[in-house]
């Protein structure tokens, strides 16, 4: 049965069908195809959260780059992400719990997430002009890489 395909039933709405259609005609394809590349993309975009033998750092970078559509979708909070992204991981694969309250906030409360990364970041030495057209996503990008993803990875074991 894992090599074969299966049928699915799928809720869209009618703007989101037309546009599958749209889609389909334009690119001499099927809906389904539409459809099937759509999932695809999804899924490789968030590979690791599918493989349970990563935890902490090693998702963050999913949750960075997945883009405030993916909070605002699944209503991802930051207890949510504590839970997804620390539960059962060393301290040394830890992400701060403040850090993953940041990522939330941007992903849900773009506004507000840039006040705080502007208190975090002078804080730590890193005053800089705020960015006026995106006003999260590069800052709060580099700064999470450069705590936590360009850093030696530590051992991704759980904890004893």
């Amino acid at each position: 049965m894992e090599g074969r395909k299966q049928a699915v039933s799928l809720r869209v709405s009618a703007a989101d069908l037309r546009k599958v259609k749209m889609l389909a005609r334009r690119l001499g394809a099927r809906d389904s195809d539409i459809i099937r590349f759509a999932v695809k993309t999804m899924l490789a975009r968030l590979a690791p959260l599918c493989d349970h033998s990563l935890h902490g750092r090693a998702l963050l970078p999913v949750f960075i780059e997945a883009g405030s559509d993916f909070f605002h979708h699944f209503d991802l909070d930051t207890a949510r992400l504590i839970e997804i992204i620390n539960d059962g991981v060393n301290k040394a694969q830890e992400v701060e719990p403040d850090d993953l309250k940041l990522i939330a906030m941007a992903g849900m409360q773009q506004a507000y997430a840039e006040l705080r990364l502007n208190k975090m970041t002078r804080t730590l030495g890193n005053e800089r002009p705020a960015n006026t057209e995106d006003p999260l996503s590069g800052r709060l990008r580099g700064y999470l890489y450069s705590k936590y993803v360009d850093k030696e990875p530590a051992s991704d074991a759980p904890n004893d």
